[in-house]
């Protein structure tokens, strides 16, 4: 099972870049397959580019320090 600390403190370290552009990123769900759903939301929930956000931001500072995540899905 994937601790949902670790999945906050991986969120804290990449929410002051999301912020800087007016967006942020809700911790929604941790399957028990491992897999992290998240909600992007302020600018980061509208942007066109926000799928590029999630797979090279977010899905890869969280799984640089929660290598038993096996994905990140936005809802």
């Amino acid at each position: 099972m994937v601790d949902t600390e670790k999945i906050e403190d991986a969120l804290d370290y990449i929410r002051p870049a999301l912020q800087r552009d007016g967006g942020d990123v809700q911790l929604i769900e941790i399957t028990p397959e491992g897999v992290v759903k998240v909600k992007l939301v302020g600018a980061c929930g509208s942007c066109p580019m926000s799928m590029l956000t999630l797979k090279r931001g977010v899905e890869v500072a969280i799984k640089q320090r929660v290598p038993e995540v096996v994905a990140v899905e936005a809802i």
